[in-house]
């Protein structure tokens, strides 16, 4: 079974910079995009980035200019660089992948549990 695993959160002053990772394993066969989504308490979950096998990227408005995306087809990862956190930036972080198995060749969802991410004022 396909598994996404999230790293790299933790507790940030604003202002400053985190690098997050999220590692998928098992039988896979190809991953067609990889997204980065967060959680705030009390708010719906939002896409902040996310990128294709071939590098095409998209992010919410809300963190372009402070936010990279990235992956590394070969270790099926894929990173978010954030800088200039803020406060509001702060939420659970999880990774979300559309791929394929080498079980089925019916594209499916896959999703980490998330990692927290805590932006001090």
């Amino acid at each position: 079974q396909v598994r996404l695993v999230e790293s790299g959160g933790g507790l940030v002053q604003a202002g400053g910079s985190l690098r997050l990772s999220c590692a998928a394993s098992g039988p896979i066969f190809t991953i067609h995009v990889m997204t980065w989504y967060r959680q705030a308490p009390g708010k719906q979950r939002e896409l902040v980035a996310s990128i294709t096998s071939g590098g095409s990227t998209n992010y919410a408005d809300s963190v372009k200019g402070r936010f990279t995306v990235s992956r590394d087809n070969a270790k099926n990862t894929v990173y978010l660089q954030m800088n200039s956190l803020k406060p509001e930036d702060t939420a659970v972080y999880s990774c979300y992948a559309r791929g394929v198995d080498y079980s089925d060749p019916t594209p499916r969802d896959y999703w980490g549990h998330g990692t927290q991410v805590t932006v001090s004022s």
